[in-house]
């Protein structure tokens, strides 16, 4: 059977050309090789979804490969072999990234959602497992699991209103809710505009609005985390995600480049970072 590297499925990217920080330099070293090795386990899996040229039942065969060799029900793979040794090591659940596994498999599938509830619902499994794993990684109480769910399903819709173009026009997959879209008088066609009309920016900021309240909803969650580096981590990709939702609120995401540079990226990581000291060290004074 074919592999991934067989299909030459290749990272498109790695976890230092993310939009948000992944197992940085504040992530202390003994926890920063099992969130590596989930990355790339995740990385392969979303380029398989995400491969313009494979057919849907070749993607399936290939997820299902890398769930087998997760689990050690067959032959061992690179891409999910460190995953699962380290796993095995740390005495992590495999749930979270058998979740993702099934969030990838709806990608192949599935390209419309038809209102926020069902688009949360995919967020449920493809964005809120990656921070509920890294909670575990960190030995952290469940109790920050409803914060954390929150932020991770931000960042994701960030993500897709950031691609909502190429994802419309290389796979036609729309994750803008229809009924939003609906609601504005326009339908999915204009995503793949040269750049967005007056009702698209009204459909998008609606979005928008909403992502923003799951950044809010998410804020204790730094003050929540026992471990003080992760803790300034999160804090830093809260602050990123609000200047992310910033400029996707004053900029056309179809015909403006709206992902932040590196040192843009630098300038507010280190912002939220300076928040989360603050936070911490006043509750502390209290």
């Amino acid at each position: 059977m074919t592999t991934a590297s067989e299909a030459h499925i290749h990272p498109s990217k790695s976890h230092r050309d993310e939009n948000f920080p992944v197992a940085s330099r504040l992530i202390h070293p003994k926890y920063r090789a099992p969130i590596l090795a989930f990355y790339r386990f995740a990385r392969t899996a979303d380029d398989i979804a995400d491969h313009p040229a494979l057919p849907a039942q070749e993607k399936l065969a290939l997820l299902d490969q890398l769930e087998r060799a997760l689990l050690g029900a067959g032959p061992a793979l690179p891409e999910a072999e460190p995953l699962r040794l380290s796993l095995a090591a740390r005495g992590l659940p495999v749930c979270h990234a058998l979740d993702l596994l099934e969030a990838f498999r709806l990608d192949t599938c599935k390209n419309r959602y038809a209102d926020w509830s069902e688009l949360m619902d995919y967020c449920a499994l493809s964005a809120m497992p990656v921070g509920r794993f890294v909670l575990d990684v960190h030995s952290e109480e469940r109790t920050t699991w409803p914060a954390s769910d929150a932020l991770c399903a931000a960042l994701q819709v960030i993500n897709h209103l950031q691609d909502c173009r190429k994802d419309y026009l290389t796979l036609n997959r729309v994750y803008v809710p229809t009924d939003v879209l609906a609601a504005c008088g326009i339908g999915v066609e204009v995503l793949g505009a040269q750049c967005a009309s007056p009702a698209l920016r009204a459909c998008l900021a609606e979005i928008n609005d909403r992502t923003s309240q799951l950044v809010r909803d998410s804020s204790p969650l730094p003050n929540l985390i026992a471990n003080s580096r992760l803790g300034l981590e999160v804090a830093a990709i809260q602050h990123l995600a609000l200047v992310h939702l910033d400029r996707l609120q004053r900029h056309d995401p179809l015909s403006e480049p709206v992902h932040l540079g590196k040192a843009g990226f630098a300038l507010a990581a280190a912002l939220g970072i300076m928040n989360g000291l603050r936070a911490r060290l006043a509750r502390k004074a209290a």
